[in-house]
């Protein structure tokens, strides 16, 4: 469901894939995070997503009332406190995405797949 936003000049609609994109710009600018990821469904592994391809890895919903709950799937950098990364990650986003799309952000769910070694 696209969200939906009525002002005195007409309607406006916004993609959850629009929102997807700008929450993992969001997401890649907080200390901790290698990346997105996504898991095969036919044999169960877990891929890095690149940075190109990263929306695959974050799931958006919107509800009738026009509120957002975003799934990231994420990597994260080994040694660093995954509570933390979460924490910043769920703060980040809720307020970004807020100011960016005018919609209150319900849920933010984040799902580690993985941990990785920063190179």
């Amino acid at each position: 469901m696209k969200g939906k936003m009525n002002t005195d000049l007409g309607q406006i609609l916004i993609s959850p894939e629009v929102i997807a994109k700008y929450a993992g710009e969001t997401a890649y600018e907080c200390f901790g995070i290698v990346g997105m990821a996504m898991v095969s469904v036919k044999d169960g592994l877990v891929r890095l997503l690149k940075k190109d391809s990263s929306t695959k890895g974050i799931n958006v919903a919107i509800d009738e009332n026009n509120e957002i709950t975003i799934d990231f799937h994420i990597i994260v950098a080994y040694g660093v406190n995954i509570a933390t990364i979460a924490d910043n990650i769920i703060s980040s986003v809720k307020y970004k995405i807020e100011e960016f799309t005018g919609m209150k952000v319900k849920k933010v769910n984040i799902y580690v797949e993985g941990v990785r070694t920063i190179d």
